[in-house]
């Protein structure tokens, strides 16, 4: 999974103590490898906790489904070599790979979920400090393709050609975030906003607002004296990737946490995008995506995508 320090941060208020109002409750909590926060307004602190601890149980079910740093999740299983095509999987991997094909298609491989074999290479070198053997980062450019899913919908199937390995790190918390939301207005608390990492979704306004007020990091700084911007969002949802804080230079070279899946190494050239959209699994997946395309190939995209806004910066890291 790609490990985003947080680039978008909530402007906390002061909570209302008007009984005839709605208090704001915060909450966060550990998940999908990164830490999960929670804000919401609730008639009491009791349905705020009922509601936001749903939320993390939630959350731990669908690591588990989604993780791939556990041989036991639903998608190791699935991508395990004595696995049994086709494979019946659970609602919430259906609907994820199904999205994670059709951002595949749109991107033209920008953002691919069988990168898998990839992911695992590219963290051995950046463990060890040294580049690929190239026979090795050719076999996992090669399993690489989307193409290799087979989805029956009806069936609730999924066959993969073997050999394929998945990774769903690039939109996993964003669906997450998106489900946190779906929890949150079943316990009736629809003005409320979760941030996983550098994916935000956000519900209704609060109170007397016309939405809540997002703050973005620009990248033209380093991270304690960085320079941030301010969105109003209600109903819509926002993802910054950059690789202002996580690279690693090897031979002189700086590579980025962030994969083009074209060469199998880090991005070599600094870059960070943030993308809005009606929901966190789309600006989860087109956040990394678009820094893969670069701003030319990703504004151009963004143009043909209903609702989604693009946002790129050119980090610089002194």
């Amino acid at each position: 999974m790609n490990l985003l320090r947080p680039v978008c941060f909530l402007a906390f208020g002061a909570l209302s103590l008007s009984a005839a109002t709605p208090q704001r409750f915060d909450f966060s909590g550990p998940g999908m490898a990164t830490t999960f926060r929670i804000s919401c307004y609730a008639e009491s602190r009791e349905q705020a906790e009922k509601a936001t601890t749903a939320c993390f149980a939630r959350i731990a079910e669908l690591n588990q489904i989604f993780t791939d740093y556990d041989p036991t999740s639903e998608l190791m299983r699935l991508c395990a070599p004595e696995a049994v095509y086709p494979v019946k999987v659970s609602p919430p991997m259906l609907e994820l790979l199904e999205r994670s094909v059709d951002f595949a298609k749109l991107t033209d491989g920008a953002f691919d979920p069988t990168c898998g074999h990839l992911t695992q290479l590219w963290r051995r070198t950046r463990r060890q400090g040294k580049l690929p053997p190239t026979p090795r980062l050719q076999a996992a450019i090669a399993a690489t393709d989307w193409r290799r899913i087979q989805i029956d919908p009806p069936k609730q199937q999924i066959t993969l050609k073997p050999g394929t390995l998945l990774d769903l790190g690039g939109i996993a918390k964003g669906y997450a975030a998106d489900d946190c939301l779906r929890v949150l207005r079943q316990y009736g608390l629809g003005r409320a906003v979760v941030i996983a990492g550098g994916d935000t979704a956000v519900g209704d306004a609060p109170p007397g607002k016309p939405g809540w007020e997002i703050k973005l990091r620009t990248f033209k700084r380093r991270e304690g004296e960085d320079d941030l911007t301010s969105i109003t969002l209600a109903n819509r949802a926002v993802s910054t990737s950059g690789d202002l804080y996580q690279f690693i230079e090897i031979e002189g070279i700086r590579y980025s946490h962030i994969l083009s899946l074209k060469t199998g190494l880090g991005l070599t050239q600094s870059i960070a995008c943030s993308v809005i959209a009606d929901d966190c699994t789309t600006t989860d997946a087109l956040a990394t995506a678009m820094c893969v395309l670069g701003p030319e190939k990703g504004t151009a995209l963004a143009k043909t995508i209903p609702g989604v806004e693009v946002r790129f910066a050119q980090p610089q890291s002194k």
